[in-house]
């Protein structure tokens, strides 16, 4: 089982830009972008704010980069109009594979510290470990 934690890049300034109403579009539509491209086996959920939790079942490394990639691009490549302009959103990710001795809080947070470290290599990409 594969795990990516997904974070939609600069959330804050669409929130100030265009307000919370269109936050709450850009949230929608990122999750259904994702949701269109899973696996009905696998999970997506979002965990918080602009946060959103990934579980790719039955994987190895190659395919869950695989997966997290086609997330990212997907949601790289669709855009949202708002008031006649098309607003385009990236998000980041780390995603890793579940090992024997993983907690939920372990792996949890070794996703969490792959997403910060695509956050400052630059967003819209996704770290592996």
């Amino acid at each position: 089982t594969g795990l990516v934690f997904i974070d939609i890049d600069h959330f804050k300034n669409i929130n100030d830009t265009y307000g919370h109403e269109i936050g709450d579009q850009v949230l929608t539509s990122v999750a259904q972008t994702m949701r269109n491209s899973l696996r009905s086996s696998d999970f997506l959920g979002r965990w918080g704010g602009e946060e959103f939790i990934t579980l790719i079942y039955d994987t190895d490394l190659f395919q869950l980069k695989t997966v997290a990639e086609k997330l990212r691009s997907l949601v790289a490549n669709s855009s949202l109009t708002i008031n006649g302009y098309a607003v385009h959103i990236t998000v980041s990710g780390g995603a890793t594979l579940l090992v024997e001795d993983d907690t939920s809080k372990s792996v949890l947070e070794r996703a969490d510290q792959l997403l910060y470290q695509s956050k400052t290599e630059g967003r819209n990409t996704i770290t592996y470990g």
